[in-house]
């Protein structure tokens, strides 16, 4: 059978090739289908040499090779699962005492043991993170959490103000009994340090403390570890340097939001660990994360030619989608190869939720254009507490609509994975990250990328913090001089651009009267500016 034979109907070539590339764990409860992706046995057996240099590149990281050249740093995030893989005692240690301090202050909070300045137990969380620092509590809050078990959690996620202001006024009844969470590694990434000026802000003015309440989340002697411990603020748990946003969440950025839920932190690390566990199998048919990098590579022709549209067919695991947004397509987004050649590599990610995506675009997916591929994620155990109606229960119909779905996308020849658990919980959910960050890696090494550093990320900031010291340098410039064009502008500001200038002003004047703008805004040319104070 060749790759492209990858659907053939209702026959035995397509059972038996089912059967074979069929993957399954029992002790985590796991399977994983690709046979309805364009990957034989033939390209797995093809593909073994470049694994063999993927699985020692694995192994090299785990054993702690510098990682991320950018930054001259280790890629650890493999260590917090299983401390005892660590070749550094200290770290390892200080991995066990977080976790044992992570739990305790859960404890502690959920027991009323900690409490407010007025002795009140807490009740909610303000979260205030970005990118990882605010999916991965996101995906963990959302999926977990049962219904009156732990606080509440708010996110904080974006510097919409509109959003923030939604937020912080969401809380008010509870304000007093709102612990504070801010997740910043470095100290200095501006949305995390703008949200948390709000929030101060708002803590303050309505009367209530800002330290009593505050936690950080932060790498040890940054701006903000320094901030919370000259502020005396409640607690300080570390994060590590060789521990990436994206790759964080089975650390403290995880940990935490479990913790204050009333979840099992070590059972959700155990199934992290077991995938990892099971994914260092050199034997690709026995080791899922090899199974699916080899299936992106075969599909996307090694290019990412192709999408990943997620379908969990879960409510709980709706946040699923684009928390795989973030940790792949920053993982593997890259312009250059390790060699530095020029390579544009990427895999594109999005995805809602089954069945509600059967009434959305999986028109499109079966008729329309052929450019992606359908990762199925479903779980086996229904809710006992919903009962059989006509001897059926809304699962049974969730199950059917998935299958139905799977195999009218490969009547059309389009590619799908399935995969399935037995039961959802906090261990399967560690081991699904844990498959998904195992794949990551494994194809970065075959298409020869470097998953763990982020320069378009970096550009990105540095572009956002010129536009605000451009912002500063106009406004400088309006107070000295008035009726200027933006062209002038420009040629008073060196290394600065009309459109950028253009942007900033039309920004500003929505939002303050200090500026009396005149002219066409359809053209831009004719604009003078006057200080209106």
């Amino acid at each position: 059978m060749s790759s492209s034979d990858f659907y053939m109907g209702n026959n035995n070539d397509q059972w038996n090739r089912f059967c074979d590339l069929l993957f399954f764990d029992e002790e985590i409860g796991i399977w994983l289908d690709i046979s309805r992706m364009s990957c034989s046995k033939k390209d797995l057996d093809n593909i073994k040499d470049p694994f063999k240099k993927a699985f020692l590149a694995m192994q090299k990281l785990e054993d702690g090779a510098i990682a991320n050249q950018d930054e001259n740093r280790q890629v650890g995030h493999y260590w917090l699962r299983n401390p005892e893989i660590s070749k550094d005692l200290d770290i390892s240690n200080s991995i066990k005492d977080s976790i044992t301090d992570i739990a305790e202050f859960g404890n502690d909070i959920l027991a009323g043991r900690i409490q407010n300045e007025k002795g009140e137990s807490f009740t909610d969380v303000l979260w205030i993170g970005i990118g990882g620092s605010g999916l991965g509590p996101l995906l963990l809050v959302n999926s977990l959490q049962k219904t009156g078990s732990g606080l509440n959690f708010t996110f904080i996620d974006n510097v919409d103000p509109n959003g923030i202001n939604q937020k912080l006024n969401s809380l008010k009844d509870n304000l007093s009994k709102t612990l504070c969470v801010v997740v910043s590694k470095s100290g200095g990434t501006p949305e995390p340090q703008i949200a948390m000026d709000q929030a101060r802000y708002f803590f303050k003015k309505n009367g209530y403390n800002w330290s009593s309440r505050a936690v950080a989340i932060t790498m040890s002697d940054s701006a903000l570890d320094r901030k919370a411990l000259s502020e005396k603020w409640l607690k300080t748990f570390d994060l590590p340097d060789w521990v990436g946003g994206r790759t964080s969440v089975t650390g403290a950025v995880g940990l935490l939001p479990l913790a204050l839920i009333g979840e099992d932190l070590n059972k959700f690390l155990m199934g992290a660990s077991l995938m990892d566990k099971l994914t260092r199998e050199k034997d690709i048919y026995h080791n899922p994360a090899a199974l699916l990098a080899s299936s992106w590579f075969y599909a996307g022709k090694g290019k990412g030619l192709r999408d990943m549209v997620v379908l969990p067919y879960q409510d709980r695991l709706e946040v699923f989608s684009k928390y795989l947004q973030q940790l792949v397509m920053e993982s593997l987004g890259k312009q250059e190869s390790r060699l530095g050649e020029i390579v544009n590599q990427g895999l594109a990610v999005y995805g809602n939720k089954g069945s509600t995506d059967q009434h959305a675009y999986v028109q499109q997916l079966r008729d329309g254009i052929d450019n992606f591929f359908v990762t199925f994620i479903e779980i086996l155990e229904d809710n006992k507490n919903i009962p059989l109606i006509n001897k059926k229960s809304p699962g049974d119909y969730l199950s059917g609509f998935l299958q139905g779905t799977r195999l009218a996308l490969s009547e059309n020849k389009r590619q799908s994975v399935t995969i399935t658990l037995r039961v959802f919980n906090a261990l399967t959910l560690g081991s699904l990250i844990a498959l998904f960050e195992r794949s990551v890696g494994l194809y970065a090494e075959l298409i020869d990328i470097n998953a763990y550093h982020q320069p378009g990320v970096e550009a990105g900031k540095k572009a956002a913090s010129n536009i605000l010291v451009l912002q500063s340098k106009i406004e400088t410039v309006l107070e000295e001089r008035d009726g200027l064009s933006i062209q002038k502008i420009c040629e008073l500001i060196p290394d600065s651009s009309e459109e950028s200038i253009f942007f900033i002003l039309r920004h500003l004047s929505a939002n303050t009267n200090k500026y009396k703008i005149m002219g066409d805004w359809s053209n831009p040319r004719s604009l003078k500016i006057n200080n209106s104070n």
